[in-house]
C-alpha cells in the first residue's frame, strides 16, 4: 500500500473529527474590517497556531506586522536531501457578516444541509486552510512527509494585506520555498478541478473634476457655466473607443502577449459567451472583439467605472449646477503594467482631453501587483497530476480577473511562485449572506493535496 493511499485513508476515517474542527475555527469571528473584533481575529490566530502545533509541525509562532499577527510554522525534516520545499499560504480573516436579516443559519455556527456546511469563513476560506491541514496531519501521522513544510497564514486578506508589503522584505528569507500551495482560489464547478496561474493586478483612483466654488442654480447659470458632472461624463465616455479598448495613451505598451498555450488552455474552459450572459443577465456582452470573454476577464487589462459622485442626489428635486463631480476608477492590470505608469496614462488622458473650463485632480487610493505562474513548474505539474488522480479528469487552467496581493508579494520579494487552487465554488456566497462550502469537493481536495505532496519532486 502506498504511503498516498495510508495517509488518504487516515483522511477518510477522520472526516468527522475534520469537520467537528473547522466548525470550531469558525465559531471565532475573526472579521478583520472592524477593529471592535480585534480580539477575536488574534484569537483564531491563536487557534490556528495550536492547530499546527497538534499535527505536528515546529518552530511555530505570531510574528506581528503592525496589523494582525501572521501565524508561521515549519517542518523541514524530509529524509530526502534534494527534497523541496512547499509553503502553504492561508488566511484566517472573514468578512463582515451584514446584512445579517439575509442570513438562513447563525453566520458563526457551521450548519450542514445536505451536502454543504453553511457559515462564515466555511469557503472563504478556513475551509480551505483546514483542508489543507488535514492533508498535512494525515501525512505527517502515517508515515514520513516527503517534502519540507513552511507555513504563512496572515489575518489581512480580507483587507487587501495592507501590512504585508512591509512585512515580507523583512522576512524574505525566512518565507523562499520552491512552491507556494495557495488554496484561496476555487474550481469552475464541483466536477472540473481548476488551477489558476494567473492574477490581475490592481490601480484604483478617484478623478475629481471642480467648476465654481459652491452650487449655482442651474436656471440662473446654467448654459454659461459648464457643469461638472457633464465635463466628467465626458471625460470617462472618452475612456473607451467603440471597440471598448482603453484610450489612455500607452495603456498597452508594456501589456505581456498572450502566449499560445495560454490561449489554448482558455479555450478548454466551460466559460461560453453564453455563460457570461446567465451568470450576468446582461442583454448583451461587450469589449475587445478580437479576445474572447475569458480572456478578457483574465488575461486582459481593463479601466472601469466604479462610482459616480455629483449634485443632488436626494429625493425630489432640486436645480442646482455641482460645484464639483467625482469618479472612482480601477485599472486592472497584466503582466508587464505598472501601477504608477497607469497612472501617469491617466494624467496624461485628462491633460489631454480636459477642457479649459474645469479643474481636475487624480488620486490615487490603492494598488495591487499582478501575478503570473509558469504553468510548467513542478509545483503545477505535481497539482494537475493528484486532482486528475483524485477526480479522474485533468484541471482546467484558467487567469483569473481579480486580484490577491500577497501572490504578486511572494513572487516578488521571495521569489516564490504560487499554485491557486481550492474548493471554493462559483456558488458559495463568498462575502455574502448564506455562505456555504461543498463538502463534497472539500474531501475531493484534501485527497489531492496528499497526492501533491508526494508528487513534488
Amino acid at each position: 500500500m502506498s504511503d498516498a493511499k495510508t495517509a488518504i485513508d487516515y483522511a477518510h476515517k477522520n472526516r468527522e473529527r475534520f469537520t467537528n474542527e473547522l466548525s470550531e475555527f469558525i465559531k471565532i469571528e475573526s472579521i478583520s474590517t472592524d477593529d471592535e473584533y480585534k480580539t477575536q481575529v488574534e484569537k483564531a490566530a491563536e487557534w490556528a497556531a495550536e492547530h499546527l502545533r497538534q499535527i505536528g509541525i515546529e518552530n511555530v509562532k505570531l510574528m506581528p506586522t503592525g496589523g494582525h499577527p501572521v501565524v508561521y510554522g515549519d517542518w523541514l525534516n524530509a529524509k530526502r536531501p534534494d527534497a523541496p520545499t512547499v509553503l502553504i499560504y492561508g488566511h484566517y480573516d472573514v468578512q463582515p457578516v451584514d446584512p445579517i436579516e439575509l442570513w438562513e443559519t447563525s453566520p458563526f455556527e457551521a450548519t450542514i444541509q445536505g451536502d454543504y456546511l453553511f457559515a462564515r469563513g466555511s469557503s472563504d476560506m478556513k475551509g480551505q486552510v483546514m483542508a489543507t491541514l488535514n492533508a498535512v496531519e494525515s501525512v505527517m501521522k502515517t508515515g514520513d512527509f516527503p517534502v519540507n513544510l513552511k507555513f504563512l497564514l496572515e489575518g489581512e486578506e480580507e483587507i487587501g494585506s495592507m501590512n504585508m508589503g512591509n512585512f515580507l522584505p523583512k522576512h524574505k528569507d525566512l518565507f523562499k520555498a520552491d512552491f507556494c500551495l495557495n488554496p484561496d482560489a476555487g474550481a469552475i464547478s464541483a466536477d472540473e478541478p481548476t488551477i489558476t496561474f494567473g492574477l490581475r493586478g490592481l490601480a484604483y483612483f478617484e478623478l475629481h473634476v471642480y467648476g465654481p466654488p459652491r452650487d449655482l442654480h442651474s436656471g440662473l447659470f446654467g448654459g454659461t457655466v459648464h457643469n461638472p458632472a457633464q465635463a466628467l461624463a465626458e471625460l470617462i465616455a472618452g475612456m473607451h473607443d467603440e471597440n471598448g479598448t482603453v484610450t489612455l495613451p500607452g495603456f498597452y505598451d508594456a501589456v505581456r502577449p498572450v502566449t499560445e498555450q495560454e490561449r489554448e488552455a482558455t479555450a478548454k474552459l466551460p466559460t461560453t459567451p453564453e455563460s457570461y450572459l446567465q451568470q450576468t443577465g446582461v442583454p448583451a456582452l461587450w469589449g475587445e472583439k478580437e479576445y474572447t470573454p475569458a480572456l478578457r476577464t483574465g488575461a486582459r487589462p481593463t479601466l472601469e467605472i466604479n462610482g459616480l459622485l455629483s449634485g443632488w442626489t436626494g429625493a425630489g428635486s432640486k436645480t442646482v449646477l455641482p460645484a464639483k463631480a467625482m469618479a472612482k476608477i480601477s485599472c486592472r492590470l497584466v503582466p508587464d503594467q505598472d501601477p504608477a505608469e497607469v497612472q501617469k496614462q491617466l494624467m496624461k488622458y485628462v491633460e489631454e482631453h480636459a477642457p479649459k473650463t474645469i479643474t481636475w485632480e487624480v488620486k490615487s487610493l490603492h494598488d495591487s501587483p499582478w501575478a503570473i505562474t509558469d504553468i510548467n513548474t513542478n509545483g503545477v505539474r505535481a497539482m494537475a497530476a493528484a486532482m486528475e488522480t483524485v477526480w479522474g479528469t485533468p484541471p482546467l487552467y484558467r487567469r483569473e480577473g481579480g486580484s490577491i496581493g500577497v501572490v504578486a508579494m511572494l513572487q516578488n520579494i521571495c521569489g516564490v511562485e504560487s499554485g491557486l487552487v481550492g474548493g471554493g465554488l462559483p456558488d458559495d456566497n463568498v462575502h455574502s449572506p448564506n455562505e456555504r462550502m461543498h463538502l463534497p469537493t472539500w474531501h475531493k481536495n484534501m485527497d489531492a493535496f496528499i497526492h501533491f505532496f508526494f508528487n513534488m519532486k
